[in-house]
């Protein structure tokens, strides 16, 4: 069961989709926050797994970016009337073909992901073995057979690996930026922001890879607080109410939202967790 501004979006996205590749979209599956039970009005995207019937064409995939401008024209609309410079409520989401449903995940093919501001062709970060759990475990159909007759193979063999790699790749190279003079930002988001947005997202790969399990961030938050040392508590307190809309926990020293020093203790902690993942996957 979707949540009543969620099913409204997704509704209003695919009569949207229907309409510029009439009768390609064969399955539609709700992932991510959605399907964890932590979506957020205000604050989360809509993460989505499309089944394609076929292959796409250049026509198709020039309807398709449309159909990203045009489908979050409503979460677009409602982030400039609330001056904020990220976009909530943003219909992202993978392309795949439906024959290719049953393969191992990380054989299969992406036509397309819409992410963000951005649409591309052949690309789909979200064909993995962690996003490929949650759609069979707790994916959302909104239009097709359910995710266990898919026949789905999220090869879970390679689920612990996948994360961490993640880790050792992307996160530790933003470690390393966020250490750096010159922390990462984006348009109209300044790097302190920045920052603090990531600080929940690598306890989440490290719970996953000490447990086999996928949670939401706000699920990673407490995890961190039991696994990580009490250093890191302000920060991560801190965090969790920015992702739910809170005020600044008590007790949070200026140190930690000092948006000079932030992205300098985000990247130590980032490291924190590497290091920790990193230590477990060898005892095992």
């Amino acid at each position: 069961m979707l949540p009543a501004d969620v099913a409204r979006a997704v509704s209003r996205y695919l009569s949207v989709a229907d309409r510029l590749v009439p009768g390609r979209i064969r399955g539609f599956y709700v992932v991510g926050s959605t399907a964890l039970g932590a979506w957020r009005a205000g604050s989360s995207d809509i993460d989505f797994v499309a089944a394609v019937d076929g292959d796409l064409g250049n026509r198709d995939m020039r309807r398709l970016a449309l159909l990203h401008k045009v489908g979050n024209v409503p979460a677009a609309w409602q982030a400039l009337i609330r001056a904020r410079p990220a976009i909530p409520g943003t219909i992202n989401g993978v392309f795949v073909s439906a024959s290719d449903l049953s393969k191992p995940v990380t054989h299969i093919r992406p036509l397309a992901q819409h992410s963000g501001p951005s649409f591309k062709r052949g690309r789909g970060f979200e064909v993995n073995p962690v996003v490929w759990k949650v759609l069979l475990e707790q994916g959302v159909t909104v239009r097709g057979p359910a995710p266990d007759e898919l026949g789905l193979d999220p090869e879970p063999g390679k689920l612990r690996e996948w994360n961490l790699q993640q880790l050792r790749g992307h996160w530790a190279a933003y470690a390393g930026k966020a250490l750096s003079a010159q922390p990462p930002r984006k348009p109209l988001v300044p790097a302190h922001r920045l920052a603090l947005s990531y600080v929940l997202a690598p306890p989440r790969l490290h719970h996953t890879i000490v447990t086999g399990e996928v949670i939401s961030k706000e699920a990673a938050a407490e995890y961190a607080l039991d696994t990580f040392e009490t250093r890191w508590h302000p920060l991560i307190r801190l965090a969790l109410a920015r992702r739910i809309g809170a005020s600044t926990p008590i007790g949070v020293e200026a140190s930690t939202t000092d948006p000079r020093r932030s992205p300098r203790l985000v990247g130590e902690f980032i490291l924190e967790v590497i290091a920790s993942a990193e230590q477990w996957h060898k005892g095992v």
